[in-house]
Formats: C-alpha cells, sequence, structure tokens
C-alpha cells in the first residue's frame, strides 16, 4: 500500500487549479482500490456562486473528484510515469445522498470493478465524516498523453 501527495497527484493527471480535486492520495494497491480526500474550503471558486449565503459543492464536481481519484488508481499503478491518460466514458447510477458544503473533508475511495484492454469499469463513492455522499460507477479508457493536444496524426 503507498500514498502520495500533490506533487506526484500533478505528475499523473493534467488537472490543475481550480480544476484538480484530489489533494492527497491517503492508500493505493496494486490499481484496484484507491483512498484519497479533498478539503472543501470557503476559497474554493464554486463555492462562491453556488449558491451564495448556502454554498454547496455541485454534485457534478463531487462525480468528478471521483473521476480524478480513479484516474489515480489506475495510473499510480504504472511502474514509471505514465504516458497516458484517462479519458471519463461513462457515467452509471449517481447518487447523492448529502450536501458537500466549506469545511468537510470528502474521503473518495475507488474500486476496480474490471478492466480490459485500455478499458477500466470502477465504482467510486465519497463519504464525509462516515456519511454517504456521492457514488457511481464509471468507465474510462487509457490514452497516450499526445492525443490530449488535439492535434490530428497523419495518415501515413
Amino acid at each position: 500500500m503507498k500514498s502520495f501527495g500533490i506533487d506526484k497527484i500533478m505528475q499523473l493527471l493534467p488537472h490543475r487549479y481550480p480544476f484538480l480535486l484530489v489533494d492527497r492520495v491517503l492508500e493505493t494497491e496494486g490499481g484496484t482500490h484507491l483512498v484519497a480526500i479533498k478539503n472543501a474550503t470557503f476559497n474554493e471558486l464554486f463555492f462562491q456562486g453556488h449558491f451564495p449565503g448556502y454554498p454547496v459543492m455541485p454534485g457534478v464536481l463531487q462525480i468528478e473528484a471521483i473521476a480524478q481519484a480513479a484516474g489515480l488508481m489506475i495510473l499510480s499503478n504504472m511502474d514509471t510515469v505514465p504516458d497516458f491518460d484517462t479519458i471519463l466514458l461513462s457515467v452509471d447510477g449517481a447518487k447523492f445522498r448529502r450536501i458537500v458544503q466549506p469545511g468537510d473533508q470528502l474521503r473518495i475511495e475507488t474500486k476496480l470493478i474490471s478492466n480490459r484492454r485500455m478499458i477500466a469499469k470502477i465504482h467510486g463513492a465519497i463519504t464525509v465524516n462516515g456519511e454517504n455522499a456521492a457514488e457511481a460507477t464509471m468507465m474510462f479508457m487509457l490514452v497516450p498523453k499526445a492525443s490530449r493536444s488535439g492535434e490530428k496524426k497523419d495518415d501515413k
């Protein structure tokens, strides 16, 4: 089991502030399980407009936090810094069970359900103080980092 901080997270994920939604990985094991945290602070840009006077973390960003944790689970299992990114293909069964507000610490857990070739299926969940906040099942595809630039490759 290994843990790592923001430097390693930024090596593995292309996301940056204000869209990087994982602060630390507490544990990961063999690319099949990961536990991470996100500290939700009032300084998050989304809290400023969602909603003034009653800040709530949007559900879609909770799903994004799970997706980023899943990407870390998949990519951190590679022996070297991977030449791949994970692309989200689908989200199924998303459920939101608790409001997430400033001051909450999100515990994000992901588990690998299946992995075939370059496609992985995971289940992820967020808890806050032991209470279920969000969950979903997702599918991802590994793509070469070069393809994220938007440039088309020659058909030679």
